[in-house]
């Protein structure tokens, strides 16, 4: 068990770094499967359909680099979040694929995201699980502009979510703010396993 703060930072910045290695997984692998089972967001069933797929390809990867701080409820959080956020933004914008639609979609789709994982880290006492929801819309969406400019053609594909551009741009905004809220969060985190582990 860790005790100092010294510590506490190491092995918090070490687990947090194999978020950005499980973002450029999850991210590329949850939309190509997504892609090859829908063909294509233009329409809310298949929002819905692309974006449950993608989402729990996704929430499965960065679960496993969170697994320390967050329960398998996380795979759930995106899972449903994604989806539904996905179909918000891709009807808001007519299921356009500009950049400004994209950027459009990006943002609701982080808002759904964003707000389910932040209930997550709530529920397992993560300090300021606020800003996650807050950071979420904003990242999604500098993602999908990254990607709108690297990969402006395939854009048109009309993907659930971007690709290896934005995921790269999405887990280094991200990681940050993911390593702050879960080294705050280790010693909430250590005082419940203890808990538990007492009543045991």
């Amino acid at each position: 068990m860790i005790t100092d703060s010294k510590g506490d930072w190491t092995s918090t910045a070490r687990a947090t770094w194999l978020w950005i290695v499980a973002v450029l997984v999850g991210f590329p692998v949850g939309g190509g499967v997504a892609d090859l089972l829908v063909d294509g967001v233009d329409s809310v069933g298949a929002a819905l359909a692309a974006g449950l797929v993608a989402g729990a390809i996704i929430g499965a990867a960065e679960w496993f680099a969170l697994r320390r701080w967050v329960s398998w409820a996380w795979i759930v959080a995106t899972g449903v979040g994604m989806p539904l956020g996905l179909a918000a933004g891709a009807a808001l914008v007519d299921y356009g694929t500009d950049r400004g639609d994209v950027v459009v979609i990006g943002a609701a789709t982080g808002v759904g995201v964003g707000a389910l994982q932040a209930i997550v880290l709530m529920r397992h006492r993560v300090p300021g699980a606020f800003w996650w929801a807050v950071a979420n819309p904003v990242a999604w969406a500098l993602g999908w502009f990254v990607t709108s400019y690297v990969i402006t053609t395939n854009v048109e594909e009309r993907f659930p979510n971007f690709g290896a551009s934005g995921a790269l741009v999405f887990g280094l905004l991200t990681w940050l703010l993911l390593a702050v809220l879960c080294r705050t969060a280790a010693p909430e985190v250590r005082a419940a396993r203890a808990s538990r582990s007492t009543v045991r």
